[in-house]
């Protein structure tokens, strides 16, 4: 069961509006970094992947495959591979932490305290990544064919007539399935809702008061006039006449 989140005492209290957009976040916003810093320094401290003969071995084999330079201060304490793998920002960052579970998906390591951890860490923040199924990486939580299709729905929308523009539920939808704290009946209802006010563009667009009860009995008595764009049944295969 999930739960809208809480609004933030400062909108309740009327003192601050209400973020227009709270996830998913690409990349690495600032709020996520640190936390994403401490959990590589976490997942790497763990007994099954120390090679007592080798005590850098995991690091500096990541920071090969990454092709990340170490960085010699020695002054902040850790291996310099440690620090090039624990300081690491932005879309690096990320490739960190999927190199880290990749490393221990290859290992047979079962860390399911770092696997929670770093699944609470992303879902609280918002990020538009999660842990693959597999615990051996990173995955997108929505694919970025369907993320640009959204997008350039909702541009649209808000490019289109004022009366009946679906853009803000759009939007409201895509934050409401996919942002924090995700909201499955409002992700519903705000994509019935962008349906209903495409169709009053389209249908009814003078009509200030039009609901999907006169749109329905517009298109109902005017058929003629409306097409869906649905593709065409292969070839060889015969379609069958709805039933009237």
């Amino acid at each position: 069961m999930t739960t809208t989140p809480r609004p933030r005492f400062s909108v309740r209290a009327g003192l601050t509006q209400a973020p227009a957009a709270d996830g998913p976040f690409e990349d690495v916003p600032e709020h996520l970094q640190l936390p994403l810093q401490e959990w590589v320094a976490y997942a790497l401290d763990n007994q099954a992947l120390v090679d007592h003969d080798d005590e850098d071995g995991v690091e500096r084999t990541i920071c090969l495959r990454l092709r990340i330079a170490t960085i010699h201060k020695p002054h902040l304490g850790g291996s310099k591979y440690h620090r090039a793998l624990t300081s690491a920002v932005g879309p690096l960052l990320l490739d960190v932490v999927d190199a880290v579970l990749a490393y221990k998906a290859e290992r047979g390591v079962n860390d399911q305290d770092a696997i929670r951890l770093l699944t609470d860490i992303l879902d609280e923040a918002g990020s538009a990544y999660r842990v693959a199924e597999a615990w051996d990486g990173l995955e997108e939580r929505v694919t970025p064919a369907v993320r640009d299709a959204v997008r350039h729905t909702i541009a649209d929308a808000a490019a289109g007539a004022v009366a009946g523009s679906a853009a803000d539920h759009l939007a409201a939808a895509w934050q409401a399935a996919y942002g924090r704290g995700p909201d499955a009946v409002r992700a519903y209802s705000e994509s019935i809702k962008a349906v209903e006010s495409a169709a009053h563009a389209v249908i009814q667009p003078n009509n200030a008061k039009a609901t999907l009860g006169t749109m329905l009995g517009e298109i109902k008595n005017a058929r003629h006039k409306f097409s869906t764009a649905i593709p065409a049944p292969a070839a060889g295969i015969r379609s069958r006449s709805p039933r009237r």
